[in-house]
């Protein structure tokens, strides 16, 4: 009784403790199991009082259990992926087929597609216009008694993307079978209007699973995207053909851990990505030809994606590196600044460009969040941290922005409010595991893990959700979209569009 007790104790404190974070309280649970099982097994033959041969009996038994239970596990199961965010894997049969694989062949529409003419609602990259993760002027009802209106749901190609939107078409990437596509779609009905494959390209990792992980860009009236595998790709909106393809990575079977996942960014005639583990950081290519322009720094690269802003005065690229954060001149990618910021757990968060020449980044294992200052002393910049707080650590979600306040989904998945003067929490509510948020206006759609869509008021005084529906099933790590009215998402095996009200 004893040793359950202090098992069962040990289990809810490291469970609901915010101080713990969810990985180290996946592993310390898993452990404590263990330890309290081998634990009753000692009482058993030591000190249970039971007769030496029900005693042997026992033992021998829980050994054969066990030994019979990891030969199964082992020879009828695979890891595929993970159940959620927490990094719990999910067991499949050995058999089964690999994701995607059972997906018939895309159906082109002969369709004419012009990405070339943009509209005011176009989400035509990751996070949205700016890459902000913040839309303005579109006035959503509070009153989702009446839910969002469904358009479509289908089936779609493994993977992690979200949708980028320009007019009436919506861009994503995928894997069906052996194939990595970037494929086209109608926004209103979910049919297919152009793909463009690469033959015998798969990504595939244990815990993300497989397939590709980035967001394509729209720009020009071409689609620019990044495989997991790191093939950059440039093509033309109108049929999805080739333009120009280019290949980031120096050796190409040397990459990330949880492959290529950054989406490309738009500098002028240029569009950067980030470079391979040991460096480059920064890759630059013509947009006109993919011909190299630029690399720069000797850092891994992290898992956000760069971001154009101007701090202290100076144009600059903002990007998240393995151990640090590195400010880069646009024209030839040279390193204006560096903070270290160490930690060897993936970064995945956004860095947000503030007012005041401020810059806000955030990480989950145990960095939480940090407000950064850059200063420009006789045109030499620096940076000095404002103040880091460990009241907010998002492990997959990329943080909003509302007023003087940053909201973020605190591990393992609590929305909380933290006030952007002083870093102190204003209020921590509601449970969304490692969802997705997008502001829109004064409110902040939240895409929850479990596939449900949540709308919560960006208040800084209280945790207030006016509104709930599921609108997807599985695990959901990919970020929405919401281009006007119509609300794009997306998993590893379905995609939807709704019309909210």
């Amino acid at each position: 009784m004893v040793i359950l007790l202090l098992a069962g104790s040990t289990i809810a404190y490291a469970h609901y403790s915010e101080r713990v974070e969810s990985y180290i309280a996946a592993y310390l649970i898993s452990g404590l199991i263990v330890l309290s099982a081998l634990a009753l097994l000692i009482w058993f033959a030591a000190f249970s009082g039971f007769n030496i041969r029900t005693r042997k009996i026992g033992l021998w038994s829980f050994v054969a259990i066990i030994a019979i239970v990891a030969i199964a596990i082992k020879s009828m199961t695979r890891v595929q992926g993970v159940i959620n965010g927490v990094g719990f894997p999910r067991f499949v049969w050995r058999w089964s087929p690999r994701p995607g694989d059972d997906l018939p062949p895309i159906v082109i529409s002969n369709e004419r597609v012009d990405l070339s003419q943009t509209t005011p609602h176009d989400y035509p990259e990751f996070l949205g216009p700016g890459r902000r993760n913040a839309l303005s002027g579109i006035s959503l009802s509070r009153d989702w008694s009446k839910p969002p209106q469904l358009l479509w749901r289908q089936p779609i190609g493994v993977g992690w993307a979200s949708f980028a939107v320009v007019g009436s078409w919506a861009v994503t990437l995928e894997q069906r079978g052996s194939q990595e596509l970037v494929v086209c779609y109608d926004v209103r009905t979910g049919k297919p209007q152009w793909a463009h494959a690469h033959e015998n390209t798969r990504f595939s990792e244990s815990q993300g699973g497989d397939g590709p992980r980035s967001t394509p860009t729209i720009f020009g009236g071409r689609v620019y995207a990044m495989g997991a595998t790191g093939i950059l790709d440039c093509l033309d909106g109108a049929g999805g053909n080739v333009i120009w393809s280019h290949e980031v990575l120096n050796d190409p079977d040397r990459n990330q851990t949880y492959g290529k996942s950054c989406s490309p960014l738009i500098v002028d005639d240029s569009v950067v990505v980030t470079g391979s583990p040991g460096g480059p950081s920064l890759i630059a290519c013509h947009t006109r030809d993919g011909s190299r322009a630029w690399s720069a720094g000797t850092e891994s690269p992290a898992y956000a994606s760069p971001v154009l802003a101007t701090l202290a005065g100076t144009r600059q690229i903002i990007n998240v590196n393995a151990a640090s954060v590195t400010g880069h001149d646009p024209t030839d990618g040279h390193t204006l600044w560096r903070f270290g910021w160490l930690g060897s757990m993936p970064k995945n968060i956004q860095p947000i460009p503030l007012e005041g020449d401020r810059l806000l980044i955030s990480a989950g294992y145990g960095l939480g969040t940090t407000l950064l200052k850059v200063t420009s002393d006789g045109g030499t910049l620096a940076v000095t941290p404002l103040w880091t707080s460990l009241r907010l650590k998002p492990k997959l979600t990329n943080n909003v922005i509302y007023g003087n306040f940053v909201y973020g989904l605190d591990d393992p998945g609590v929305l909380t409010c933290l006030d952007l003067s002083s870093g102190k929490r204003t209020w921590r509510g509601g449970f969304y595991g490692m969802g997705q948020l997008l502001l829109v206006d004064d409110l902040i759609l939240v895409e929850c893990e479990s596939g449900e869509v949540a709308l919560v008021e960006a208040r800084s005084d209280a945790f207030h959700e006016v509104g709930r529906f599921t609108a997807l099933q599985k695990p959901t790590w990919s970020c929405p979209a919401l281009a006007g009215h119509l609300l794009l998402v997306r998993n590893d095996h379905e995609a939807a569009c709704y019309e909210l009200p």
